[in-house]
């Protein structure tokens, strides 16, 4: 089995971080790898934002809380009352994932580049999670002063999330994987 597919077959998500960021050149070596992502036309319509400041991390973690808590669906305003709510698990970095409004394929752009971010990562031995923050956060109240904040152009909208840090443990083992779920058109 080539190393490529052992490191896409052993990735999973990290929420257990040690207290220590990430070294320069595994960020940019991240990036990177995001950036050569596939895209629709070959537009690369994302944009990545890199958040390794604690008070904005915290920031955008108690904005979430703040529209969980007003959200009408039940099992997230309970994860949001919780005294462990902690969406970003002390991870030490964020990077959130933009598309630009005006290309032809912006989600699927940035699912592509997110994904090659997470594989990436689990390459050079960094934990990495994905994470449905971004939706909540940026469609709420505060959605423009925060993009303004973080540096987010206009033009681009944020779509995905993810954090990065050393795992404080080994990967888990997978879970079964679901069966009847290929089929085949020969």
């Amino acid at each position: 089995m080539s190393e490529a597919i052992k490191v896409l077959l052993n990735r999973r998500s990290t929420r257990v971080f040690k207290d220590e960021q990430i070294k320069d050149e595994e960020l940019e070596t991240i990036l990177e790898a995001g950036k050569f992502a596939p895209s629709a036309i070959n537009q690369q319509s994302w944009h990545f934002t890199v958040i390794q400041n604690k008070e904005v991390i915290d920031l955008l973690a108690e904005t979430f809380r703040e529209v969980l808590l007003n959200s009408n669906q039940e099992a997230m305003v309970k994860r949001a009352q919780s005294a462990n709510f902690k969406p970003y698990y002390n991870a030490p970095t964020l990077i959130i994932v933009s598309g630009d409004k005006n290309a032809v394929a912006p989600k699927a752009d940035c699912g592509a580049a997110t994904e090659n971010l997470l594989i990436a990562a689990e390459a050079i031995g960094i934990g990495s999670c994905w994470l449905g923050s971004s939706d909540y956060i940026f469609n709420s109240p505060k959605a423009a002063e925060l993009k303004e904040k973080l540096g987010i152009p206009e033009t681009h909208e944020p779509l995905y999330s993810a954090i990065f840090g050393y795992k404080a443990n080994d990967n888990a083992k997978a879970a079964p994987r679901k069966e009847n779920t290929v089929n085949y058109i020969r």
